[in-house]
């Protein structure tokens, strides 16, 4: 900590969250510092908010307070604030500039408080947060809950702060309706604005369209999966803020296909004006494969052993501590195997040091992480709502074929304990980074048993096509559900098992035809579905085939049956590794 005696506020830092008992002081820190704003702007009333606000209510000792006022006065108030030595919201997940939370700390008696000051627009969450403040301040019984669950989130020890907000999520919502304080459902036929207008798109829209919501996607391509579904095209690249407006513009509530979306681009629509779910810190963390990692083992899950690496010295250094065979990975962008080297020999450092240089070339580390020696691989879907209220999916087991999943079936023949376990996981980690919307976790079975997380999506997947036949909702369903604040299905199976084959392209790229969807229907409960894509190429994800039936290894059987009767007309030479658009 670094005192700065021209300022009456200090600098902030970040800090693990833990419970801790109420103290007195606080109150006067809140006095403290609205009395400050008050000598440069009389009219602006600053309540104290939180827990530090409720005598006997423990928590994590930060003095949150609140200012309402109206919108076109926010950017002055924020800068009176930032006058006086508050400071921009750190972290991954920042409020919007339209209602920002500015920070700093106050020393009282020798001793640090920090401070998070709110600034809400009028008709915003400031009469909310006052209502939430005075039940527990008049209620010992809603106190008493509320000490109980803070203690057991956090056990005693220290949590992530993101990880302790979230958790209190379910709990708090309950409060806020019982004060009259409900997030609205986004009721039909409002619009729902898709980030990628690939396959997932397309699904996403199908499950939209079933409850009657209308569709707008962004997408470079005129003739992407989703428009035959979409009610508009918005043509722009996924970085165009300017087109993402456009899709915004009559939005309800804005959502994404794929994680290869610009950052920049979501941050500009989470402007508090159309609802982003998932928000910008689930795509931070996903797009990024060192933040992941970190978020990962912030919230206690098991990672493959991994170094940050960014110059040839590090790498090497990295190679002779790891070991090998290792995997180097690009930190930002690739998939399906892409932009990344593997590392079984000295041989292949030649490889790994190009892909180095690529990535120093754009100022970018990369991750450099031990590849395991797994017995299976699975992945799970949870979905959390805007209540914080969790469900998922039995666990799929997947297999791969260089980079690219080619198969999933469930139930994934593991003990109940493990898929348990992982559905246990995956819901911690939906929680961890305020998920509204499906989350997938790639996980490996170790073989004792345990399980490392490989890679977040925060999105429906490929893994999930299965949930379309074989659950009581489908992860499409499911995630529209969510994204809308409407209550969330049942994730049962609907039969023994279910399998689904993925229909990759061959060949060279040309116009798309299919061959052979009549000889594929005549397998028994199996379903085609084909994505509509104008040109086909090798490796390239065209369609799915799932099955249903008495065992997972019975439907897979179907499932491969299908797809194998299912060819690309035109010539099946010349193979070309162009890059797919979204898994």
């Amino acid at each position: 900590m670094v005192d700065r005696p021209d300022l009456p506020i200090l600098i902030y830092e970040r800090r693990e969250a833990r419970v801790r008992d109420w103290d007195p002081r606080t109150v006067e820190v809140a006095a403290s510092v609205a009395a400050m704003v008050r000598r440069r702007r009389p009219d602006l009333v600053v309540e104290h908010i939180g827990s530090t606000a409720v005598p006997g209510l423990p928590g994590k000792g930060i003095v949150d307070l609140s200012v309402e006022a109206a919108p076109a006065e926010i950017p002055g108030i924020t800068r009176l604030l930032y006058e006086l030595g508050l400071q921009p919201q750190p972290g991954p997940d920042p409020w919007p500039p339209t209602r920002p939370m500015v920070v700093g700390a106050v020393r009282v008696g020798g001793d640090e408080f920090r401070i998070h000051l709110h600034v809400q627009p009028t008709g915003g969450d400031f009469r909310r947060d006052i209502a939430f403040r005075d039940a527990l301040r008049g209620d010992p019984e809603l106190k008493r809950q509320y000490t109980e669950l803070k203690t057991a989130i956090t056990g005693g020890n220290s949590v992530d702060g993101y990880r302790y907000t979230h958790s209190k999520t379910t709990w708090i919502l309950g409060v806020y309706k019982a004060l009259g304080f409900r997030i609205p459902a986004i009721q039909p036929p409002a619009r729902i604005g898709i980030l990628g207008g690939g396959q997932l798109g397309r699904m996403l829209g199908l499950a939209a369209r079933e409850l009657s919501y209308r569709i707008v996607v962004l997408d470079p391509d005129p003739h992407c999966p989703a428009a035959a579904v979409a009610d508009r095209v918005e043509i722009g690249r996924y970085d165009d803020i300017e087109a993402a407006k456009r899709l915004a513009a009559g939005c309800s509530v804005i959502t994404y296909e794929l994680e290869h979306v610009s950052l920049d681009l979501v941050k500009a629509l989470d402007d508090g004006q159309v609802a982003i779910r998932p928000g910008p810190y689930a795509l931070k963390l996903t797009q990024d494969r060192l933040a992941e990692r970190r978020f990962l083992q912030a919230n206690g899950a098991t990672v493959a052993p991994w170094r940050e690496v960014s110059t040839p010295d590090e790498l090497r250094a990295g190679v002779a501590e790891l070991g090998p065979p290792l995997r180097l990975k690009a930190s930002i962008g690739g998939y399906d195997g892409r932009s990344q080297v593997r590392i079984a020999a000295a041989d292949d450092l030649e490889a790994a040091g190009t892909l180095l240089d690529r990535e120093a070339a754009v100022g970018r580390s990369l991750l450099l992480e031990r590849e395991l020696p797994f017995e299976a691989e699975l992945s799970v879907i949870v979905a959390r709502g805007v209540d914080g209220i969790s469900r998922g999916y039995p666990a799929a087991r997947n297999v791969h074929d260089r980079g690219i999943l080619v198969e999933s079936s469930v139930p994934a023949g593991i003990p109940a304990e493990t898929t348990s376990a992982a559905v246990s996981l995956a819901t911690d980690l939906a929680t961890g980074m305020g998920m509204v919307g499906v989350l997938t976790a790639e996980l490996f079975l170790m073989p004792d048993g345990s399980l490392v997380v490989n890679e977040l999506a925060p999105r429906v997947h490929n893994s999930g096509h299965w949930t379309i036949e074989a659950a009581a909702t489908s992860q499409f369903e499911q995630h529209i559900r969510a994204i809308c604040g409407l209550p969330l299905g049942s994730t049962e199976l609907r039969a023994g098992g279910a399998a689904t084959v993925n229909l990759l392209g061959t060949g060279g790229d040309r116009e798309a035809g299919v061959l052979g969807v009549d000889a594929a229907l005549e397998a028994p409960d199996a379903h085609v579905h084909l994505y509509d894509k104008r040109r086909v190429f090798e490796r390239r994800k065209m369609g799915h085939v799932t099955a249903v039936g008495s065992s997972p290894e019975a439907a897979l059987a179907t499932a491969r049956e299908a797809a194998e009767r299912i060819r690309w007309a035109g010539p099946a030479v010349g193979g070309a590794d162009r890059q797919e658009e979204t898994t």
